[in-house]
């Protein structure tokens, strides 16, 4: 089993998985429902070698998507298939990466060239959070929820570390693609928890203009 320590060990050449929304951040975690024919390969084949994917965003709707020039890769940790011949994995997330060029292949799936050297900070754990931007946070997405009609488990939100806090709120706050793609490519854990306050603070006028419209 090859382990993944350092930019270094990756290798040069990935598949990507084009899929809006989807985000694989730096000791994250994302499920995937696999069952595209095309992506059903991918994952038999990742699985047979380094059990690495790229997740990527698309930037239009067209086949084939152009495709935004900053990704996640994820080491598949879990997989299992399904009696109606889906399969069920979830990736590690291990570092950011840009594309360099996208390679011809005879591959159903895309392969990139990636270059993970702008992102060697992604390896070391992210700073801790001051308490006031750790505050502006939760302040924020409690009124983000509040809007919405949502609620949270507070307790489990305060019992989290401050990455684990992030990286799931990037994760499952329905931000539109151009947004997911502004909270991928923040440089570090501060940046993007402030990237995460401020789209939540935008969204909560929104919400109470409709409200007030209906």
């Amino acid at each position: 089993m090859t382990a993944y320590y350092s930019a270094e060990s990756l290798p040069a050449v990935i598949p990507v998985f084009p899929l809006a929304g989807a985000l694989v951040l730096p000791r994250g975690e994302l499920p995937l429902n696999i069952f595209e024919p095309r992506y059903l390969a991918m994952v038999r084949d990742a699985m047979a070698g380094d059990k690495l994917i790229g997740m990527i965003q698309p930037k239009d709707e067209r086949e084939p998507p152009e495709l935004y020039g900053v990704g996640g890769v994820g080491r598949i940790t879990q997989f299992s298939e399904t009696g109606d011949g889906r399969i069920l994995i979830t990736l590690a997330g291990l570092t950011r990466f840009r594309i360099v060029e996208e390679l011809r292949v005879d591959t159903p799936y895309r392969q990139v060239r990636a270059d993970y050297a702008p992102f060697v900070a992604d390896w070391r754990d992210g700073d801790p959070l001051a308490a006031a931007v750790r505050a502006d946070l939760e302040n924020s997405l409690r009124a983000y929820l509040d809007s919405q009609g949502l609620s949270a488990d507070w307790d489990a939100v305060a019992g989290a570390d401050d990455e684990s806090l992030v990286n799931t709120l990037t994760a499952v706050c329905p931000f539109d693609i151009a947004e997911k793609q502004a909270l991928l490519e923040a440089p570090g854990l501060r940046d993007r928890a402030g990237v995460l306050a401020t789209l939540m603070a935008f969204a909560v006028p929104a919400a109470e203009e409709q409200v007030t419209l209906h």
